[in-house]
């Protein structure tokens, strides 16, 4: 557990990183829509050379019975700050703990991670239980 401290006071900051990824009852499960997050300043650390990775991490899931809450997913994001791991690996773990604590109809985590050497890196993964259907998808003028 990581706990920030205040450096004008010295005094411990009320929140800190954490792994408790907490939910709330979807307020529609009767019917199928999309929640979509945008996370633009994930940070992590290669485990090679230690230097701190950038990432924009996208999440689109359609909810069963849970949805994510956002201030303990921020703060799930933060436990990846000082923890090295290569960017599959990382995006895989997002995933997974994500549909394990909310057990969504489908969801999808998209990791871009910002340039390293002239290569960029993105990394796409999904889950999707496997007696749910999609919606036909309404195709607008």
């Amino acid at each position: 557990m990581y706990q920030a401290i205040d450096l004008n006071t010295k005094k411990l900051m009320s929140t800190y990183a954490n792994k408790d990824l907490q939910t709330f009852e979807n307020p529609q499960p009767d019917r199928d829509f999309t929640i979509r997050i945008n996370t633009p300043e994930f940070t992590c650390v290669c485990p090679l050379t230690g230097q701190p990775d950038f990432a924009e991490i996208y999440i689109e899931y359609v909810p069963d019975k849970l949805c994510i809450e956002l201030k303990a997913l921020k703060l799930y994001f933060w436990t990846f700050r000082e923890r090295g791991a290569f960017h599959e690996a990382v995006t895989n773990e997002i995933l997974n703990e994500l549909a394990k604590v909310t057990q969504p109809n489908f969801m999808r985590v998209t990791a871009k991670f910002n340039v390293r050497g002239g290569v960029y890196t993105s990394v796409i993964v999904e889950h999707r239980k496997p007696d749910w259907q999609a919606p036909e998808l309404v195709q607008l003028p």
